[in-house]
């Protein structure tokens, strides 16, 4: 028993820095986004980073020796991630390129906390009283942020809330995808709808091609490089320690992205930035906390 608990403290201290590993590349990886976007229209930022990512993971499913289409590809499920992901890609990045990042990054740490409430009305997970009042305090806590009705509102701001809940329902969607198709697969699929969204805007947008400069160019890479390190660590904390013990690592991606923003873009924190954060952060893991005493 000893041994077991053991092996089981360092696979989960193990996950937790493949966690916290994930979340800070995912900022750096915001962080380069946001840069391109400056000098490129958002519409071709997004093709280049989703043609970019599907190539490496299309290389990747093919090193494992596994097909990159299968009959699970387009099951339902699968055709609901593509919209969600589509939506969710798009918006977020809407909302690097035109809101700061710490209030981006902010609004997507509630993800998590839509989650919960997607799978207690869609899958009928039991959810009882104290998680659905931290659920209500958390998106409490995303509006605080938001400021809706104050000098400091900014509509541009919903533009990360539509990401945000397009990336959740993105990951009610996986949840409920065939377990046949590996994490590769997902990342091909995902980075193609990247691409999707980027036309789509593209075309909506109606702004022309330009040709990146070196400068755009080093940001583009680092954020392809980057993103895949993230996306790829995330798989491994996932698949290294329990889901309890390291999920709660995902809120260092705040951090990281809030000091990021104030180093780098001279963003300044207000305190209903700190009270909404502050709420968002602890109704998530009040959430993570009771799910596992619920189940135990």
């Amino acid at each position: 028993m000893a041994t077991y608990s053991s092996n089981n403290a360092r696979a989960n201290f193990i996950g937790s820095l493949w966690m916290v590993l994930a979340m800070a590349t995912f900022a750096v990886e915001d962080m380069f986004l946001k840069a391109a976007s400056q000098t490129l229209p958002v519409g071709q930022v997004l093709i280049i980073f989703g043609i970019a990512g599907t190539i490496i993971f299309a290389l990747i499913t093919k090193y494992n020796n596994k097909k990159l289409y299968s009959p699970e590809v387009t099951s339902k499920p699968m055709r609901f991630r593509v919209i969600f992901e589509t939506v969710g890609r798009l918006f977020y990045i809407l909302a690097l390129a035109l809101t700061p990042l710490s209030s981006a990054t902010a609004i997507l740490q509630a993800t998590p906390i839509v989650v919960v409430a997607g799978a207690a009305l869609i899958f009928k997970e039991k959810v009882g009283w104290r998680r659905w009042a931290a659920i209500f305090i958390g998106l409490l806590g995303v509006l605080i942020v938001l400021q809706p009705g104050t000098d400091s509102f900014s509509i541009l701001s919903i533009l990360a809330v539509i990401g945000m809940l397009g990336l959740a329902g993105r990951d009610l969607a996986s949840r409920a995808a065939p377990s046949s198709l590996s994490s590769s697969i997902l990342g091909f699929y995902g980075f193609l709808c990247v691409i999707v969204s980027g036309a789509l805007f593209s075309l909506w947008d109606g702004k022309s091609f330009i040709f990146p400069d070196l400068i755009t160019s080093l940001y583009l890479l680092g954020a392809v490089s980057f993103g895949v390190i993230a996306y790829t660590s995330l798989m491994k904390a996932m698949r290294t320690g329990e889901v309890s013990a390291v999920t709660p690592f995902r809120y260092t991606r705040l951090l990281f992205g809030v000091s990021i923003g104030i180093l780098l873009f001279n963003e300044k924190l207000s305190l209903a930035m700190i009270v909404g954060c502050a709420l968002i952060v602890l109704s998530g893991l009040f959430i993570m906390w009771r799910g596992k005493k619920v189940a135990v």
